[in-house]
């Protein structure tokens, strides 16, 4: 391992992946794809890949379609050799579909971990996103009234929206990991 690169290098780093949080919210798409020379989002729970500007901002454009009002807090932000790590909580009320999910009315309040990987230099080559699925469902659909005939069609067609969801094949590029070589 070389070890952690320069207080310059570290400063340059974190205040991409800031400015990436603040457009993120503000909703500034040019800006925040601006912040790598090639987009490049990995979500892991999703095993999907999002990869350059068409596809992430289709991304961008269908999770706000989705939660309007998406925000985060930065809960801590460290770096590695190649890395900023951000935990941070994801906040949001879907108002709109989420893929095959339709809208729920309900609010969420996430605990995600994302990786900002960098190349050898000051570029953010990936976005690489871990989070739990079954946490953001269940406060989606938690507050559906389960007495209530309409909620209760609401709550079948969003397991059935995740359900279609879930049959998409994970992405190659997620699945093709080598194991480091830890010994030398």
């Amino acid at each position: 391992m070389a070890g952690l690169p320069s207080e310059e290098v570290l400063r340059t780093r974190q205040k991409v992946v800031l400015d990436h949080f603040r457009d993120e919210v503000r909703q500034e798409w040019d800006d925040v794809l601006a912040t790598f020379p090639h987009p490049h989002y990995e979500l892991i729970p999703q095993m999907t890949v999002h990869d350059g500007h068409g596809a992430v901002r289709a991304y961008y454009h269908e999770t706000r379609v989705a939660f309007p009002d998406q925000h985060h807090e930065i809960i801590s932000l460290r770096h590695s050799e190649d890395a900023v790590i951000v935990e941070f909580w994801l906040i949001g009320t879907q108002l709109g579909p989420l893929g095959k999910v339709p809208p729920t009315g309900g609010r969420h309040r996430t605990r995600m971990t994302a990786f900002f990987i960098f190349d050898g230099g000051n570029n953010l080559v990936t976005e690489r996103v871990y989070f739990d699925q079954l946490s953001i469902l269940k406060q989606l659909v938690g507050g559906l009234n389960k007495k209530n005939p309409r909620d209760l069609l609401k709550l079948g067609r969003a397991v059935i929206g995740l359900l279609a969801m879930s049959n998409n094949e994970p992405d190659p590029r997620l699945t093709g990991s080598t194991e480091p070589d830890l010994a030398g």
